[in-house]
């Protein structure tokens, strides 16, 4: 029998990140961060990969890290006019708003932030999206 494994959320990590950000659409970046957040209070956060990055810190089997299977979202800040969000498991989220973009073959999807009009409007389905991601989650979990 496997023991289940909890990850620990690193928030002041993120601020500091947040902090020292260099990007014109700072604000914007806040605003999805803070959306994210609360989805669900068994989302934690940390920079990984250069970025904040969104994860599930609740039990779960223990898995080769390398397969990233608590992640959540990422941001991708490497353009200078949008806000780009990586769903590692986006395939397994609803999406009636077409919010959701790319058909990657390991499940990822991406969504492109423009501006703060388009945050707030899609505020609720990208809640509703990090929900099913862990309503996923917690059902594969449950089948292992």
């Amino acid at each position: 029998m496997t023991t289940k494994e909890r990850k620990t959320s690193d928030p002041a990590a993120v601020d500091r990140y947040m902090k020292g950000l260099k990007h014109g659409l700072k604000d914007m970046v806040e605003a999805l961060r803070q959306i994210i957040l609360k989805a669900d209070r068994s989302v934690g956060e940390e920079v990984k990969w250069n970025a904040p990055s969104f994860f599930f810190t609740g039990d779960k089997e223990p898995s080769d890290p390398k397969l990233y299977r608590r992640y959540l979202v990422i941001f991708n800040l490497s353009r200078k006019d949008s806000v780009r969000l990586v769903f590692l498991g986006g395939s397994n989220a609803k999406d009636p708003t077409g919010m959701l973009e790319g058909t990657y073959a390991d499940g990822r999807r991406l969504a492109l932030f423009r501006d703060m009009d388009a945050v707030k409007s899609n505020a609720k389905a990208l809640g509703n999206i990090v929900r099913d991601q862990l309503k996923a989650l917690r059902q594969q979990e449950s089948l292992t």
